[in-house]
């Protein structure tokens, strides 16, 4: 499973805490044009594929997440949630490359990060493209 890239100024926003991992909601959109991670900062950074055939605008809703230590005393914590399926119906969902994470709760839809899928794919009518695994969307961790 590809790796979500944190966007530079999401490191900020959670110090800052504009994006709280522990309370916000998050969405997950899809993209045909490639993230700035160096300066991406609010979902308005990113063009979003047009909506249509099951791919609402603003994308989908993540549903399980969490941000917990992985194991007593590890000092890893991992922001994690439920699988992210996108679901073409009625004809395919447009051209896409990278999923885009943003926190919906913060004032300006801060972005989180992406994943590069590495080509850009359509999702045929009546098929689900999966996401995510059970391994989370990423992990923070203290230096030894």
């Amino acid at each position: 499973m590809p790796t979500l890239l944190l966007f530079d100024e999401a490191l900020n926003n959670i110090g800052k805490n504009v994006i709280d991992l522990d309370s916000h909601t998050f969405k997950a959109m899809l993209s045909n044009v490639a993230p700035v991670q160096a300066t991406g900062s609010v979902k308005t950074d990113i063009t979003e594929i047009a909506a249509g055939n099951g791919y609402v605008a603003g994308g989908v809703t993540l549903t399980g997440v969490t941000w917990t230590e992985t194991g007593a005393g590890t000092g890893i914590w991992r922001f994690a949630c439920n699988q992210i399926d996108f679901t073409a119906s009625g004809g395919s969902i447009a051209a896409n490359r990278y999923m885009v994470v943003y926190d919906d709760t913060a004032a300006s839809d801060e972005l989180v990060g992406y994943v590069d899928y590495g080509v850009s794919s359509v999702i045929p009518d009546t098929v689900t493209r999966r996401f995510t695994d059970a391994t989370g969307l990423f992990d923070m961790t203290r230096s030894p």
